[in-house]
């Protein structure tokens, strides 16, 4: 018939399963007077021991949404989805959770025929084994739209311009994120006073030319039952970075995502408190400020007090992110007493220089993390790569007056700022710094959403 013709003219594409998420073209079948239209979906090679059904799930949910999106006036769909991709629960969710943040769109600042609306006619998408619908289909479907949560969430506040989300409404939203949570998130956000009470000198120093007063946010999910492990997760929180005093020369338009970070946190807060992972009880942490020009501000040569009592000389206002971070990783150390710790960072050019805008790179001394991170990075499709924590780099860091420098030389850049972080965090716990600037931001599209699988899927695993 007319699916056979299709598939016969498409023999050479989808041989074999075609490429995950290809698709044919679309096929309109009359019955009784009404048109049915057909596509047929690639679901790439059978699964081998070595090669599973990585990326299937990803790739077929971003083919559905690409394709509700662009047929029009299609009320109810259906997808028959072969019982040994159905009954795989990962594949499923990654599925939802791709279908569902591949159709959002921003339209906050749109009006009239400017918004849009993607798949505007599509009221049901049905999924439909080809055989028994296996258990748990349903709850993997539903995980996934709660994983979509999370990554819209992620791209809603790098999106925002400056003049809408500073660190105070950024604050605001995390209260909001908690009051909504049902009661599995609960936040605490910390004012000047408070974080002057715990002698977070660095943190405050960038804090201090912006109109903006700073906001220190702790959001908190603790599981029901048994706590397994206690982990801390960090997100850089500049909601626009001028540079300071050592002004950006390029670039600036851009620099309201340098909150990238803190947004892949606050969304996989969002998603952890609506996955209700067991075992694990997990601190999301952002120290939100603006790094901005004023009589206020810090100027290079000055010298700053970090929360654990390390002096920093700060020769470049534009190497900020690291300042603040010191002083959340010592929250996170010392207050919380974390036993593990990532933290994720809009932080360096050098490391765009060095993995391009679609790759993260991974710091740590801990074996054991970087191949966890490693493995979670292969799930999401978050692409990331371990980079060297060349030691002898540390004498770039070295000051003639204080404890430490904020930059080093020229080259090596990402590297000497993994350093840096290294001072501010006991070398008996596993920590990671992933340095996101690259992926969080596509030209095209805007925001991505990086990092909110990512750590999501991290803390999940902490309580197994």
């Amino acid at each position: 018939g007319a699916l056979s013709n299709l598939m016969i003219e498409n023999a050479k594409a989808f041989k074999n399963g075609a490429k995950a998420g290809s698709t044919t073209p679309t096929l309109r079948v009359f019955v009784d007077g009404k048109a049915q239209r057909y596509i047929v979906v690639g679901l790439g090679s059978e699964p081998t021991e070595e090669k599973g059904l990585e990326g299937v799930g990803s790739a077929v949910g971003k083919a559905l949404a690409s394709k509700c999106d662009s047929e029009k006036k299609v009320k109810n769909a259906k997808f028959l989805l072969p019982v040994s991709v159905a009954s795989d629960k990962s594949s499923v969710k990654d599925m939802s959770a791709t279908f569902y943040s591949t159709l959002y769109v921003d339209n906050r600042f749109r009006t009239g025929k400017k918004v849009k609306t993607p798949a505007e006619d599509l009221e049901t998408l049905t999924l439909l084994p080809d055989g028994p619908s296996p258990d748990g289909v349903q709850d993997a479907l539903d995980d996934g739209s709660k994983m979509a949560l999370g990554i819209c969430m992620t791209k809603d506040i790098v999106n925002a311009p400056h003049n809408v989300l500073n660190s105070l409404s950024l604050a605001d939203t995390a209260k909001r994120l908690a009051e909504e949570s049902g009661g599995t998130l609960k936040c605490t956000v910390l004012g000047k006073k408070e974080c002057e009470e715990r002698g977070m000198g660095a943190y405050l120093g960038v804090a201090r030319a912006s109109e903006t007063e700073p906001q220190f946010i702790h959001i908190s999910y603790t599981p029901e039952g048994e706590v397994k492990k206690k982990v801390g997760v960090i997100g850089k929180g500049l909601l626009f970075d001028t540079g300071g005093y050592n002004i950006k020369t390029g670039m600036m338009e851009l620099m309201k995502f340098d909150c990238g970070g803190a947004a892949a946190v606050i969304g996989a807060a969002r998603a952890v408190g609506a996955l209700k992972p067991p075992g694990v009880e997990c601190h999301f942490v952002v120290a939100a400020c603006e790094n901005m020009i004023s009589d206020k501000g810090v100027v290079p040569s000055d010298i700053l007090t970090a929360s654990n009592g390390k002096t920093i000389e700060v020769l470049n206002t534009d190497a900020e992110g690291r300042l603040t971070l010191a002083d959340a990783l010592v929250y996170c150390d010392k207050e919380l007493d974390c036993e593990s710790i990532i933290e994720l960072s809009t932080l360096t050019g050098a490391c765009m220089v060095a993995l391009g805008k679609s790759v993260c790179g991974v710091w740590t001394d801990s074996d054991d993390l970087a191949e966890e991170l490693k493995d979670i990075s292969k799930l999401t499709e978050e692409k990331a790569w371990r980079m060297p924590l060349e030691k002898s780099y540390n004498e770039q860091l070295e000051s003639k007056i204080a404890d430490i420098k904020n930059i080093g030389t020229r080259y090596g850049g990402s590297i000497t700022a993994a350093l840096f972080l290294q001072n501010f965090v006991s070398k008996k716990k596993p920590f990671a710094h992933l340095d996101i600037a690259g992926p969080v931001w596509d030209d095209k599209i805007g925001a991505t959403g990086y990092g909110a699988k990512l750590v999501t899927e991290w803390v999940r695993r902490q309580g197994e």
